[in-house]
């Protein structure tokens, strides 16, 4: 009798153990950790309409949270798929495999997230066929459910495919993005075979609520497609924020004794100033409404989850250019490179040289040269990217040509050599980096009033990094940080294991005296 009283002590006092440490566990972390990336966000967009904004918006995170005012791109080109990839990893894509929006796999020119395996699901549509299977390393939300035994929920949710897909991770329970055709959320096969009847009740929703959403006014004429307006109003964000708080309330995230995830992004900002530029009042329209959004849900946050008890932070997949006809206007050196001419011109160049050698190089993608390796069969290939850097040197708006096989030995600042290291992944990038002058960027058949990205300047890679909520003290850091140092700061705060490929360095938040 005595020796069972002892068992039934000793299974008690494990059992009691067992709780202790869950509970334990449980309270080292937020209930809920929310990434939010801003697509195109410069970092001097939190202060430019800082006197528009609401106290609960974007200035709440400056308030009460920690800003990382230095966080830099550290690699080349800075595009949307690889922004979104590098801060949920800490990774760069010449380790994460995300080389591009767009990048060459197995030879062939592949979309970031394509997946012909898989089926749309929501829609009848192919904007469904993705999945983050290119993607080579863990994210946050991976490492997150890891530690959790699985049991940790994580979901994705964005305008754009590849903004929902690739910072969820592979192991993530959903992903929904926006088919432009349809008007709705979709998602694919990867993830489940049909929608959850919430999303499919929020569609319908959309569907009724768009057609009285007001035409456009771009200054210059009214869009009034759907289409349009859902892309270059505020409307596409309201949208993606609601979708937001219905996957809180409907999938309880936060609310189940485990920390959730929940990553989202805002693209439609992205969509405007690629269109009309970063001083447009579309922007500035976008912006001052995008704050009142993020208020919306951080106040559905303090009221669901509980003040506190969640983390957020805030970051940006790239900056953008100021225009070249506004710099132009104000005097400050600015071009435009024209990328097809140049890819036309460099051909005609090579065939003159190369006789019989038609179109050498396939494309200029992401300022990289590819040299089609069909059309170079036989020749030296040494030879020929030298004949190549030979022209691109020549060029009045190109300030250094790399052979991406021998980044060391080429003459550039070593803080640009590292971009071009980061940026390179052997497998799927292209064989020459073309390095632009400060003001120059890739242009289509005209220069507009619209802008883009992808070069190493500051304008395109100095973005915000803000966290707010459980553990973060208030204060700001005018050291530079990068772009993969968010992941392990954010997993060193949730005290989870960083991603598999991450190089990046948890951050100190050092209270201000």
């Amino acid at each position: 009798m005595k020796l069972k009283s002892r068992f039934l002590t000793l299974l008690l006092f494990a059992f009691s153990a067992v709780n202790t440490f869950a509970e334990g566990n449980q309270g080292l972390r937020p209930k809920l950790v929310v990434g939010i990336v801003v697509d195109q966000m410069r970092w001097d967009y939190l202060y430019r309409f800082y006197d528009e904004y609401t106290t609960r918006g974007f200035r709440r995170m400056l308030s009460e949270g920690y800003s990382f005012d230095n966080c830099q791109i550290n690699y080349i080109p800075s595009v949307t798929s690889i922004g979104h990839t590098s801060a949920y990893t800490g990774s760069v894509p010449s380790i994460h495999g995300i080389a591009g929006n767009k990048f060459l796999l197995n030879g062939k020119l592949t979309y970031c997230t394509e997946d012909t395996t898989v089926q749309t699901v929501g829609s009848r549509s192919k904007a469904g066929l993705e999945s983050p299977r290119n993607l080579l390393v863990t994210t946050i939300g991976d490492e997150l459910k890891t530690a959790t035994n699985w049991r940790s929920k994580v979901i994705g949710i964005s305008f754009k495919d590849r903004a929902a897909i690739l910072p969820a991770g592979h192991s993530a329970d959903a992903a929904y993005w926006f088919d432009k055709k349809e008007l709705c959320f979709i998602t694919s096969t990867y993830y489940m075979s049909s929608l959850p009847s919430w999303v499919e009740d929020y569609n319908k929703e959309i569907s009724r609520d768009v057609k009285k959403q007001k035409p456009v006014d771009t200054g210059k004429t009214l869009l009034a497609e759907p289409a349009d307006i859902v892309q270059y109003s505020p409307y596409g964000n309201l949208i993606v924020k609601d979708m937001a708080k219905h996957a809180i309330a409907e999938e309880r995230l936060g609310q189940r004794g485990e920390t959730d995830m929940l990553c989202v992004s805002f693209s439609c900002t992205d969509i405007v100033g690629h269109a009309f530029g970063t001083h447009s009042e579309l922007i500035h329209r976008m912006y001052v409404e995008l704050d009142k959004q993020l208020a919306d849900l951080f106040d559905y946050l303090d009221q669901t989850i509980g003040k506190g008890e969640y983390v957020a932070f805030l970051t940006a997949d790239h900056g953008a250019a100021n225009g070249i006809l506004q710099n132009r206007e104000h005097k400050i050196p600015s071009d435009g490179f024209y990328t097809n001419s140049e890819e036309e011109a460099v051909n005609k160049y090579l065939s003159g040289k190369y006789v019989g050698r038609e179109h050498l190089v396939e494309r200029i993608m992401d300022y990289k040269v590819v040299i089609d390796r069909n059309a170079a069969a036989g020749l030296d290939f040494d030879m020929l990217k030298a004949d190549i850097a030979d022209y691109f040197k020549k060029h009045p708006q190109v300030m250094y040509v790399v052979d991406l096989e021998n980044i060391s030995a080429a003459s550039v600042p070593a803080y640009i050599r590292e971009k071009i290291y980061n940026g390179y992944n052997r497998k799927r990038s292209g064989d020459i980096q073309l390095v632009l002058n400060p003001g120059v960027y890739g242009v289509g058949q005209e220069i507009g009033e619209g802008t883009t990205h992808g070069c190493w300047n500051p304008y395109d890679c100095h973005i915000p990094f803000v966290l707010m909520g459980r553990g973060v003290p208030h204060g700001s850091c005018p050291t530079e940080v990068h772009i993969t140092d968010i992941a392990p700061t954010v997993c060193n705060l949730i005290k989870i294991q960083m991603p598999s490929g991450c190089i990046g360095t948890p951050r100190a938040m050092t209270v201000d005296r």
